[in-house]
């Protein structure tokens, strides 16, 4: 018997266990289930709708503010704007309500300084959950000419992503597991720092910017982190690609934490980073710097093959099959 291991399941697995079981029939479902799409696309006639569904299952600190963030990020990596969600939430017996109620309040009051509202969902108290796990769907409205999604991208195109690397990652470590990180060695100032980067989860801004400025493919970097990322978008676009670790640059307290842990940054989810794929002839970074978000250059697109460049060599590259985060909350649970 094969066993499932915790964590995202890896794209190959994935494709096999699940994707190949879900059939595509309907003319009016423009973007279906795939390798590497977090978002359908359901063509309405005038406008599109756009769907994606993500859980919470790693945090345990600000969840639902989490939750509302990562699921509208998909959202927003389609060309989209996320309107409503729908949420579903597992909660175990020992749950105090009024633990129940703060959580929802947290859903809610960060939805509606979204602009989005809460439209309804479900609620079971269950003894197969130790504790709460969310799951959010989130809808959003695109206009056509600004549809993106991680299968248009082409090769040759350049790969960057915006604010850094493991943010969400850095920040559930110093959230949730701060008297580790003090035992490690992390200081308080990293921790203080890593804290404050609950309020660069959202990718909307970013997607505003790009799908107007020649960026043909976007996703969101959550589960698998960069790497993760840029496997799943090539995968979409039956692509190759080069990682481009010499262009690297990490936030000293992101550095410090990894470094303390053995982490590979690059390898750890980071929700509030939004993959782009664009042109070569496209200067994406001046036009985010005008708008004061620092974007980084992470890769390139090609016909086929995996390759990392490192210290000016390239070769054959193995996409980690775990997170970061979850390997060491594994350790953690030992």
């Amino acid at each position: 018997m094969i066993v499932l291991e915790i964590g995202k399941m890896s794209g190959n697995k994935l494709k096999k266990t699940i994707l190949e079981k879900i059939e595509h029939f309907r003319s009016d479902v423009m973007v279906p289930a795939g390798p590497g799409e977090d978002s359908a696309v359901i063509d309405l006639g005038d406008s599109l709708l756009v769907v994606s569904s993500d859980p919470i299952t790693g945090a345990e600190k600000n969840a639902g503010y989490l939750a509302v963030n990562v699921a509208c990020n998909d959202i927003a990596a389609a060309g989209a704007e996320p309107f409503g969600i729908q949420v579903v939430l597992l909660l175990p017996p020992a749950l105090a309500e009024k633990k129940a109620e703060d959580l929802m309040k947290e859903i809610v009051s960060t939805a509606k300084t979204m602009d989005i509202e809460v439209l309804g969902g479900h609620t079971e108290i269950t003894d197969l959950v130790q504790k709460p796990i969310i799951t959010v769907t989130a809808l959003g409205k695109a206009k056509k000419a600004e549809l993106t999604s991680s299968s248009a991208a082409e090769a040759g195109d350049i790969l960057y992503i915006s604010k850094g690397m493991g943010i969400e990652g850095s920040y559930i470590l110093a959230s949730d597991y701060q008297d580790h990180l003090i035992k490690k060695g992390v200081s308080s100032e990293a921790i203080a720092k890593v804290s404050g980067y609950l309020k660069l989860l959202s990718v909307i801004p970013e997607s505003r910017i790009a799908r107007k400025n020649g960026v043909k493919a976007m996703h969101d970097v959550t589960e698998g982190g960069v790497y993760g990322a840029i496997a799943e978008m090539a995968a979409a676009s039956e692509l190759g690609f080069i990682i481009e670790k010499d262009k690297f640059s990490l936030q000293p307290e992101v550095e410090e934490i990894c470094s303390k842990l053995d982490l590979d940054p690059a390898a750890l989810i980071s929700s509030g980073a939004m993959l782009m794929a664009a042109p070569p002839d496209v200067d994406l970074k001046s036009v985010f710097a005008e708008n004061e978000i620092v974007i980084m250059r992470v890769g390139r697109l090609i016909k086929d093959g995996v390759y990392i460049e490192e210290k000016g060599v390239k070769k054959e590259f193995k996409i980690p099959e775990k997170d970061e985060l979850w390997k060491f909350i594994e350790k953690m649970n030992k």
